[in-house]
């Protein structure tokens, strides 16, 4: 084979398309065994592979289809593939040919004339194709139905609405019982491509036909496994019993030695846990299923990286996933650093009271290293170690403190950031670090940081001596800094000036502020703040001094999670490219259908509760009308009297278009199977879970960015039953 492609090689030199036709034509004379014509069709085909256009010699090479060699056939028929739909005009030539291949005796041949018709969507080749390919779907060599049943998908792509007529996807819907693994796999791939577009027909499968494709799963390649895997998500199990037989048979697709396949079949087993109710199975199931996404970790740095993106979305539903495994999450010194990042924030999301000591410890070697955003990482996840786990954060002080003593400006300021959040988070506990922050004032350039900082004097302006000196100096640059830092520091000296009111120093610094938020800013939000806080001033120093400082809530960072639904949602594309950028595919891919849990009896109440529905488009129930002038449309003649006579017109075609692409026993929902979201491990919820709004609501959080890693405010009350829901 080596020796073959290094003899090929010589082939990749450009040529002229009137060199490529002399030869062409001067190999019809003497060539009995057509190797003169395989070696200009070696050159053409390289050409094209190299980008140069050879569409000029498509009458040429077309006189080569009748050569009886297969090597030749298929050079010519990559060349129609390659240039077949910009030549509608000449393709009727080479449509004899294509039916005469179809009733090939070889097996191959009427394979590759029936694949390349499908590659070419003119309607005159469409038309020659679809009697021969409804012959080939039911051909007795399994290679040619194969090849059919992806075919089905190119044409049902060319032409839906023909493709349903001509009946083409209920012969798909046969061969998912064929014999046949391949020929199974395949027929599942062209109607799962099939269903996963917006207007195409809507594929579910029922119990016995998922078991049928279960029973082929043994017998078919990586890629049959992972497209039979990924069609079990189209089965909506209506009692548990069935969801758990289901998983029990999945479940040893774990030990596959392929990653999508093990990817896929966790995927498969977290969207059939949202219909079981047997706990011990749920946990047993868990448990199976962090050896395998342990083991990912030792392939190479991409697939570490795809494989840490799903966990990264696993772990927020299913934490005792990997709850005793944070260890495998530690970084290596040759990591790549975007796989660093990846585990830095997986290493944070595992983290709880036992393991914290570990986690901090590592954290501080990070805090070391070279690579600044890793370093600005590891700091900040000092910070939220602290929020989160509050049994760590007497430790975790202690960690910034030294952190502090380095003089390094960036960790500087990325400890001043998180212990600000800290400060809120454990108000009156740790305001004797505020001298040592106060020391690396200057060392502070970046505006999220001096924001920070300048909180912090405003907040405890009253336990600060000298707080009047250090706000004035940072006000001296007051309308040169960014907006955050002018919001900041506007709220720190009227903060500064309801503990001192007495102080002139403290009037003089509050009046020159004020006045030039209200006359010398265009910012409209400084502003505005600013004319509030004078008027307060002014009429009732007194309320403003309950309103500005007014007790903060609490915080926590486990508010950055994502919304119940729109996880559940993301955990239906597990390994896919939605997974890795934590958005649905139908944010980003055109006409793609989304995925959503559906409703059944054995779906658990905390999924059902923020149960997301996904409509198909439908057509508009009213005409619309546009202004302006227009075209004249021709009168209708007017319809006979009766009862159509009272149903618009697109419900009439709305419901024709619903009974002709309901065409599947295997029928069912907006493409496959589901989404819902707990968010949470099932039955654990303290409180009643109210239903999502808009499931995509804390899609940005999940990336872990340091936008997002910001603290938010506990919404409810502490850190209670939703916490505990989550995590263990």
């Amino acid at each position: 084979m080596s020796t073959q492609q290094g003899q090929d090689a010589k082939f990749f030199q450009r040529g002229k398309i009137e060199e490529f036709r002399a030869e062409l034509q001067a190999a019809e004379a003497k060539d009995k065994k057509h190797q003169k014509r395989k070696t200009v069709l070696k050159k053409i085909v390289a050409n094209i592979t190299m980008g140069n256009d050879m569409s000029p010699l498509f009458h040429d090479v077309i006189q080569c289809i009748g050569t009886p060699l297969l090597e030749i056939k298929k050079m010519v028929y990559l060349f129609l593939v390659s240039y077949g739909r910009s030549k509608p005009d000449q393709i009727h030539l080479v449509i004899p040919s294509f039916l005469q291949d179809c009733n090939d005796r070889n097996p191959l041949i009427r394979a590759l004339a029936i694949r390349t018709m499908s590659y070419i969507p003119i309607p005159v080749v469409t038309e020659a194709l679809s009697d021969q390919l409804r012959h080939c779907l039911k051909d007795r060599d399994p290679y040619v139905r194969k090849t059919a049943a992806i075919c089905v998908a190119k044409v049902y792509t060319a032409d839906p609405r023909k493709a349903e007529r001509k009946g083409f996807v209920e012969l798909l819907r046969d061969m998912l019982i064929d014999e046949n693994a391949t020929v199974v796999a395949n027929a599942v791939a062209a109607l799962s491509e099939i269903g996963d577009r917006q207007d195409g027909v809507i594929f579910k499968l029922n119990l016995t036909i998922a078991n049928k494709l279960l029973g082929a799963l043994g017998e078919s390649s990586e890629w049959g496994q992972i497209y039979i895997l990924d069609s079990l998500l189209r089965y909506v199990p209506e009692q548990h019993a069935d969801a758990e037989m289901m998983a029990e048979r999945v479940i040893v697709q774990l030990q596959h030695a392929n990653s999508a396949v093990v990817l896929t079949t966790i995927k498969v087993l977290l969207y059939l846990m949202n219909y079981m109710s047997d706990r011990r199975l749920i946990d047993y199931i868990c448990r199976k299923m962090g050896p395998p996404l342990v083991t990912l970790l030792s392939s190479g740095p991409e697939v570490q990286y795809v494989a840490l993106r799903n966990i990264l979305l696993i772990i927020q539903r299913r934490p005792t996933v990997l709850k005793n495994d944070v260890k495998a999450f530690f970084c290596k010194y040759n990591d790549p650093i975007y796989v660093k990042l990846a585990k830095l924030e997986i290493m944070y999301r595992l983290a709880r009271e036992e393991n914290a000591r570990e986690v901090l410890a590592e954290l501080e070697e990070y805090a070391s290293e070279v690579d600044v955003d890793f370093v600005r990482k590891a700091v900040r996840s000092i910070g939220r170690l602290a929020i989160k786990v509050e049994p760590a954060a007497d430790k975790c002080i202690e960690s910034l403190l030294k952190l502090i003593e380095t003089k390094v400006t960036y960790v500087v300021q990325e400890a001043v950031i998180v212990t600000k959040d800290i400060f809120r988070r454990y108000p009156g506990k740790y305001e004797g670090i505020i001298p040592k922050l106060c020391e690396n004032l200057d060392a502070l350039d970046e505006p999220e940081a001096k924001a920070a900082m300048v909180w912090i004097l405003g907040q405890f302006a009253d336990k600060i001596d000298n707080a009047d000196e250090l706000l004035d100096d940072l006000v001296y640059s007051f309308l040169d800094e960014p907006a955050d830092v002018q919001l900041a520091l506007l709220t720190a000296v009227v903060k500064l000036f309801i503990y001192k009111s007495q102080s002139e120093v403290t009037k003089a610094l509050v009046h020159k502020v004020l006045k030039w938020a209200t006359e010398d800013i265009d910012n409209p939000d400084l502003r505005d703040r600013g004319f509030m806080y004078w008027r307060m001033l002014a009429m009732n120093p007194a309320v403003a001094a309950e309103i500005v400082l007014a007790d903060k809530p609490a915080i926590t960072t486990d508010s950055d999670r994502m919304d119940r639904g729109a996880l559940d949602q993301l955990l239906l594309h597990t390994g896919t490219l939605g997974s890795i950028y934590h958005k649905n595919p139908e944010t980003f891919i055109r006409n793609a259908a989304g995925r959503a849990l559906i409703d059944s009896p054995a779906l658990n109440a905390n999924s059902r509760a923020v149960l997301v529905t996904l409509a198909r488009p439908q057509l508009p129930p009213m005409a619309i009308s546009v202004s302006g002038p227009g075209p004249v449309e021709p009168t209708r003649p007017s319809q006979p009297s009766g009862a159509a006579n009272n149903v618009p017109l697109p419900t009439i075609m709305e419901s024709s278009r619903s009974d002709e692409r309901d065409l599947l026993d295997v029928e069912g929902d907006d493409g496959a199977g589901g989404d819902s979201g707990d968010g949470y491990p099932d039955g654990d919820d303290d409180g009643p879970v109210t239903k999502a709004a808009d499931p995509y609501a804390s899609l940005g959080g999940a990336f872990g960015g340091y936008v997002t890693d910001v603290p938010q405010p506990v919404v409810g009350g502490g850190r209670g039953g939703d916490l505990d829901d989550l995590l263990f």
